[in-house]
């Protein structure tokens, strides 16, 4: 640090005080960083394969199952009767 004489100058405290703030602030953002990491998972925004979806609307009950069997069908290029 800048030292005059025995003691530190205005600019040496001003300077180690930003310094301890922005290590403190680094720190604190990592670690929020790390818990809403943690809780989520990796990135939600991953595109989903459509069949995925599909099965996720089955597994909630928005479709029944003849209706989820048309869909993958008509995904899988396959034609039901």
């Amino acid at each position: 640090m800048m030292y005059y004489g025995d003691h530190m100058s205005a600019w040496g405290w001003f300077a180690m005080s930003l310094g301890t703030v922005l290590f403190w602030a680094l720190v604190i953002t990592a670690i929020v960083l790390l818990v809403r990491y943690l809780r989520t998972g990796p990135s939600s925004d991953a595109p989903r394969a459509p069949e995925q979806v599909l099965a996720e609307r089955f597994a909630r009950g928005e479709i029944d199952e003849t209706e989820y069997r048309d869909r993958l069908a008509a995904l899988r290029g396959t034609v039901r009767s």
